[in-house]
């Protein structure tokens, strides 16, 4: 694993981000077309997520994204960010990240 300095993870601008609504993404086995609540803007985000979460159990989850992530064209998508997730080595498993108690979205994660 490389080290990175503490002032390159001070460029990272990690946010909790409410779920507002998922859909399927046209063609894709693994994604999702996440639109995600930040307090003060709403924003699209494509996640690799699909074969882990049902689609009807993300409304309303939270969860932390990477907010300044330069936007990247995915399926015809503009994504706006990553949802932040731990996975096994061979990623039979993965879970988003977790809060144990409610915080607005918007917060920042330090």
């Amino acid at each position: 694993m490389e080290n990175i300095t503490f002032a390159d993870f001070q460029k990272m601008d990690l946010r909790v981000a409410e779920i507002k609504t998922a859909e399927l993404v046209e063609g894709a086995d693994k994604l999702y077309k996440l639109t995600v609540d930040l307090g003060s803007e709403v924003r699209t985000l494509i996640a690799g997520i699909k074969l882990f979460y049902p689609l009807d159990e993300l409304p309303g989850k939270k969860v932390i994204i990477l907010a300044n992530l330069e936007p990247k064209t995915i399926r015809g998508v503009e994504s706006h960010g990553m949802v932040l997730c731990a996975h096994t080595e061979d990623r039979s498993q993965l879970v988003c990240s977790a809060l144990d108690k409610d915080i607005p979205a918007g917060s920042k994660v330090s």
